[in-house]
């Protein structure tokens, strides 16, 4: 598998805004990040995403992916940064199905790299 087209969505969930995400994003989706934020699931990761500011810039490293099936992951650090703000590192991971011949982002998990 080519996981080239699933790096370049990664990166868009990164820096594009809502309307990335409603296209590219099962409805039934589920995001975890640090708190304060928790838990986020379908419609609230949209919502969520229009009240916080956009990231400028991110860069993945030690990139790792998986797949069975329909289902790929992608797993790796990223270092991010958002206008006015210091730099964000985090261990993360996303997890991709192929719906109808298209994959979509089911899940992503961010760690905060301490």
């Amino acid at each position: 598998m080519n996981y080239q087209e699933l790096w370049e969505m990664e990166k868009s969930f990164w820096l594009d805004g809502p309307d990335f995400y409603k296209s590219s994003m099962a409805p039934n989706a589920r995001m975890v990040f640090p708190a304060p934020v928790g838990i986020l699931a379908g419609q609230e990761i949209v919502e969520g995403l229009r009240q916080s500011p956009r990231w400028m810039s991110v860069d993945f490293h030690k990139k790792t992916e998986t797949e069975l099936g329909d289902t790929a992951v992608l797993a790796y650090e990223a270092s991010g940064k958002r206008d006015g703000e210091g730099a964000y590192i985090a261990f993360c991971a996303s997890t991709y199905v192929r719906k109808d011949g298209a994959w979509v982002l089911l899940a992503h998990q961010q760690t905060p790299k301490a």
